[in-house]
């Protein structure tokens, strides 16, 4: 069968619609989830794909089926002229939905030029709402300056929804919940936990490490009633609504209870590999093909080859598992 201006599928029969794509391996943060304390080495420059490089590949990913790309890192703001590539990627014909996530230390400093160049949602990455225990996850200290940078994008209303993340951690994240659902119920944030997964650089993550969303939700519940909001198909996170109506919480579980099965995602590094699954342990180089002059055809069909090979579930917590040999700064959020 002839394949020309057919979506993206699998081998599962899921149609590929969302891609995550990493500008940057860089990161001013040296979160213990994600990255040790001295860092990381980072790629050379001319290992990372350059804007054009990125915009050809997301326009031709449009046009076979993605209608939703998410722009990470690393810390994508940490990328010069970043708002650059966003009015770049925003002009791409058949692009429905634009979108960032950031640790937010840039983000009052870009929020303006974002919004220009055509953002249309943004996740802010937020462990804690103390100062001290911020520092204690993220070795930065950096709260307030990230919610200087959280204020200043939702200023602009035509940037929603906007979420706020936090990777959920065993005898850590217990004593965030009632700030988070106090700043959920104070705001038009979705304020959304995210199970602890083994995508860490020290390799410290546990079973045990993981505060599972239910176990979240518990708490919560202990002081508020919560509405379960239906699920969309392919969405990562379970929502919630205060039953008087104030504010909303998700809980993203992928290690407790995985989403796999519907997941509609494939994400591309800063240096221009294809990952059809978080956990991959194997990727499809496209920046080379790019760089020795493959037409748009050529690509299309390495793509399609990757997609239809991507995994059924990621396994974790199964009998054999392996961590994907890269850190989540490296693979992209």
């Amino acid at each position: 069968m002839d394949e020309a201006g057919q979506p993206l599928r699998d081998a599962h029969g899921r149609a590929i619609s969302d891609l995550r794509v990493s500008v940057t391996d860089r990161c001013n943060f040296r979160c213990q989830y994600c990255m040790p304390a001295d860092g990381l080495p980072w790629l050379d420059r001319e290992e990372v794909l350059s804007f054009e490089e990125i915009e050809r590949l997301v326009a031709l990913l449009v046009g076979l089926g993605i209608e939703d790309v998410r722009l990470t890192g690393g810390e994508p703001l940490v990328r010069r002229d970043f708002p650059r590539l966003v009015a770049m990627l925003a002009a791409v014909d058949g692009l429905r939905d634009l979108s960032l996530t950031t640790n937010g230390y840039l983000l009052e400093r870009d929020a303006a030029a974002l919004v220009d160049a055509g953002i249309g949602r943004v996740n802010v990455s937020i462990d804690s709402l103390a100062r001290d225990r911020f520092f204690q996850i993220t070795r930065r200290d950096a709260l307030p300056r990230v919610l200087r940078g959280l204020e200043a994008i939702a200023a602009h209303e035509r940037v929603r929804p906007i979420k706020v993340n936090a990777v959920a951690m065993r005898d850590f994240t217990e004593r965030e919940v009632a700030a988070f659902v106090g700043l959920a119920r104070a705001s038009d944030y979705q304020v959304r936990f995210i199970e602890f997964m083994p995508l860490d650089a020290d390799h410290a993550w546990t079973p045990e490490s993981v505060l599972t969303g239910a176990e979240l939700r518990a708490l919560v519940e202990r002081e508020h009633e919560l509405i379960e909001v239906p699920r969309e198909p392919s969405a990562t996170a379970r929502v919630y609504r205060f039953a008087d109506g104030r504010g909303e919480i998700g809980f993203i579980n992928p290690v407790s209870e995985p989403f796999c099965a519907d997941c509609n995602r494939i994400r591309l590094t800063a240096e221009g590999r294809l990952r059809t699954c978080l956990f991959s342990v194997h990727e499809t180089d496209l920046r080379e093909p790019l760089r020795d002059g493959a037409s748009d055809g050529e690509l299309e069909e390495i793509v399609r080859d990757a997609v239809w090979r991507k995994e059924l579930k990621h396994r974790v917590g199964e009998p054999g598992f392996r961590p994907p040999p890269r850190s989540m700064s490296a693979i992209g959020g």
